[in-house]
């Protein structure tokens, strides 16, 4: 039995800690609110993640210590580098391994499948926030501090997931309204289903061989036609109708919140097909992506 410590109750933060408790773990799920999911062998803790000497007691004692947290989508230049660092800073006090949940916002567009090997590129805002996160990490690792690996995901499709399908599209396939999409809905993406996310976090912790190296989620390739038309025939929608928000749009309701001008800054992913390989953690620790319907069941 093992001691492991998750910071973040969002969707695939509260699959991880299920996960490692059906292992027959103890889990100490860490928020600022205390929330996350009440189940036998998890105990929810209410913690600011920011204050490492709290963090650091938190996680005495801890084999593994999970980074699925997540700031406010438009601050996170400015918030996410504290919040990692303390993450990180404790992980190392108390002589835990790091295994953090990233995406693939550090890669530039390219005419091929993207692999753990494909340089990171970053060129916006928020993909280099993501590239200085992880080279941090890999810098302790490499020194001797720390044991670091990372599980990259697309966008996350599943129950209580905070991804732009979720968000724009889904509650208007279910009233059968149109939708208006982020990108083009007839590029080919690459879309990871929370539990998905949750089974790599799951076995990255427990592997001797994930350390210092990023890993690819399993994958979900698809456009978002091609989910909007399988979760609208799931759930006896009418077909869905769906059209691109266009930058004008973007622009127009920036003004109502900031996180729609995000939404121009990654464009370039939604635009145009981003696929990603995840061939090295299928053989790895033979994971492979959900089927399209698992993925949609409960949404």
């Amino acid at each position: 039995m093992a001691e492991r410590i998750v910071v973040g109750a969002g969707a695939t933060g509260s699959a991880t800690a299920r996960r490692f408790a059906a292992n027959g773990d103890r889990v100490r799920v860490i928020t600022r609110s205390g929330s996350g999911p009440e189940v036998p062998g998890v105990e929810l803790v209410a913690l600011d993640a920011t204050r490492t000497d709290e963090l650091t007691a938190a996680a005495e004692g801890a084999a593994t210590v999970v980074n699925a947290a997540m700031t406010d989508y438009h601050t996170w230049p400015e918030t996410m580098p504290p919040l990692y660092d303390s993450i990180l800073a404790a992980a190392e006090r108390v002589g835990a391994d790091y295994v953090m949940l990233g995406n693939h916002y550090a890669y530039r567009e390219t005419d091929g499948p993207i692999t753990e090997r494909t340089p990171l590129e970053p060129h916006t805002r928020k993909g280099r926030v993501r590239a200085q996160l992880w080279r941090q990490a890999l810098a302790a690792h490499e020194a001797g501090r720390v044991r670091v690996t990372e599980i990259r995901a697309g966008e996350f499709l599943g129950p209580g997931a905070f991804s732009s399908f979720n968000f724009l599209v889904a509650p208007r396939i279910l009233r059968g309204e149109l939708a208006l999409t982020d990108g083009n809905p007839d590029a080919a993406n690459t879309f990871t289903f929370v539990e998905d996310a949750a089974a790599a976090l799951v076995a990255a912790a427990g592997s001797e061989n994930a350390w210092g190296r990023a890993w690819n989620a399993p994958a979900l390739t698809a456009t978002i036609r091609q989910v909007a038309d399988r979760l609208a025939d799931l759930k006896g929608a009418p077909r869905p109708r769906l059209e691109a928000l266009t930058e004008r749009d973007l622009t127009l309701l920036g003004f109502s919140a900031p996180i729609w001008h995000e939404f121009i800054e990654m464009a370039y992913m939604a635009d145009r097909p981003f696929v990603v390989d995840d061939r090295d953690i299928r053989e790895a620790f033979g994971l492979k992506a959900s089927s399209l319907d698992e993925a949609l069941a409960g949404m």
